[in-house]
């Protein structure tokens, strides 16, 4: 019979009480105003379960707990044993430590389909995570359709290959690769998402990795002799959108129509990696900042719009370093961390010569687990961002974020000491056996399966930036 200390996020308090609840049983909910946003209180006795919460999200919470007490076969699509299971009777109260706990999920590099962008949303909610931003527009494509602006998505959406690998070497795969969300598949996503307290996130980015949308209209970017094309490598780009009054028209356009889509407050627009940005840039991008403030929305940008001159508030994702937020909050915005050297989850997790691809920055669970985020006013949490670029398939998606995203869920939600040496036998024992019923193709504690290597990629593209 599991107990308490089986929970992933760990509860502020758990109490066990002698006795066994049968569930499914009775399940009483009551709204309670006195508990933390997207607190509850689970009371589990003999004759059955009360919740508490003060909130929608709250209630979600708590019946997730329920679901991870019940015992991993509780995470199948349907129950595979007759008649209820045994509960441990006590009192769990929890809530979260912080207000924001996302993952980024980059759909522009490689498309991901709304019924696999339906389960990642399956999969970030079973671990208390309630933002899920979307990294809709990039250099290799553009996933949104807006109607006003139809070549977006007949142009911009697709391209005629994929560099193999990391992004030093000539190789391309011959595979025509797109995909694009209509507005219709975005208002699906963000409303099943909603009932599973998981707000969703546009990014539309701007004035950089523009290069989908240069290619569908070039009268957005500087004059060139080649026609702009849909990128086929990786990297960082030189081309920039063109900061002009009819450039930033068009933004305002689309941006109407992402409006239109997404209710969240907060709406993504960029600003990372300009190189070669001029002041002029520096100001399109905060004007659209402000234009969104105009239409009560709150502007979310990389770290670098800190040094576009005058914003309005917004918040910042600091992503070179938690140093960035301070500089963020310090400047009258708020501040999501998102550190590169700490949790981003498309970077490889071990040395070893089979790993898949294996780029960026060593950053293994425990590393991950060990980050300590900057706490304060103004820090609204934590995002672990997972660029696409090596990542073609949902199955790689997978091997490259779990489990370590339960180590940044665990950051997220628990307040007080961690310990590795405590988590991890937890995460063995109790966990990755529900990563197995949710049918997750997660990275196995020792190294990769042999179908989860990649031996087709040249050897030149294993060496890590």
């Amino acid at each position: 019979m599991p107990g308490f200390e089986t929970l992933l996020p760990r509860p502020v308090s758990a109490q066990p009480r002698p006795g066994v609840c049968r569930w499914p049983g009775e399940l009483e909910f009551r709204t309670d105003t006195s508990l933390p946003a997207e607190g509850y209180r689970l009371e589990i006795a003999p004759q059955g379960i009360t919740l508490h919460a003060a909130d929608a999200a709250g209630k979600f919470y708590g019946q997730q707990t329920l679901r991870q007490l019940a015992g991993p076969d509780a995470f199948r699509a349907a129950r595979i044993h007759p008649g209820p299971v045994e509960l441990p009777c006590g009192v769990i109260e929890d809530h979260p430590r912080f207000a924001w706990r996302g993952c980024m999920l980059d759909v522009a590099r490689h498309f991901r389909t709304r019924a696999e962008v339906l389960r990642f949303v399956d999969l970030i909610a079973a671990h208390k995570l309630n933002v899920l931003h979307l990294h809709l527009t990039d250099d290799q494509g553009w996933r949104i359709e807006i109607p006003d602006f139809p070549r977006l998505t007949e142009i911009g959406s697709w391209r005629t290959g994929s560099m193999v690998g990391r992004h030093d070497g000539p190789e391309r795969d011959g595979r025509p690769h797109g995909g694009y969300y209509t507005g219709a598949d975005l208002r699906e996503i963000v409303a099943y998402a909603a009932e599973r307290a998981v707000t969703v996130i546009p990014e539309i980015d701007v004035p950089g990795h523009a290069r989908a949308a240069l290619a569908a209209y070039p009268e957005l970017g500087p004059d060139t002799t080649e026609p702009w094309q849909v990128w086929t490598r990786w990297g960082v780009s030189t081309a920039l959108l063109d900061p002009s009054d009819y450039t930033r028209e068009f933004f305002r356009r689309i941006f109407d129509e992402v409006l239109r889509i997404f209710p969240s407050q907060i709406i993504g627009i960029g600003g990372d990696e300009v190189p070669g940005a001029t002041p002029a840039h520096g100001r399109f991008a905060a004007d659209l900042a402000a234009y969104l403030t105009e239409c009560g929305r709150t502007a979310f940008g990389w770290d670098e719009l800190l040094e576009a001159g005058a914003l309005p508030p917004m918040v910042i994702a600091a992503w070179r370093s938690d140093a960035a937020a301070t500089d963020a909050v310090a400047a009258g915005h708020r501040a999501v961390l998102c550190p590169e050297e700490r949790i981003y989850l498309n970077h490889r997790e071990s040395d070893r010569t089979d790993e898949p691809i294996p780029v960026g920055y060593l950053r293994t669970l425990q590393d991950m687990y060990d980050y300590e985020p900057a706490c304060g006013p103004g820090i609204l949490g934590i995002e672990a961002p997972v660029w696409s670029e090596q990542l073609d398939t949902m199955r790689r998606v997978e091997y490259q974020v779990f489990p370590r995203l339960c180590a940044v869920a665990e950051t997220a939600w628990s307040t007080g000491p961690r310990d590795f040496t405590e988590f991890l036998p937890r995460l063995r024992e109790h966990h990755l056996p529900r990563l197995d019923a949710l049918g997750v193709e997660y990275r196995p504690l020792a190294g990769p399966h042999p179908w989860q290597t990649r031996p087709d990629v040249p050897p030149t593209a294993h060496r890590p930036w």
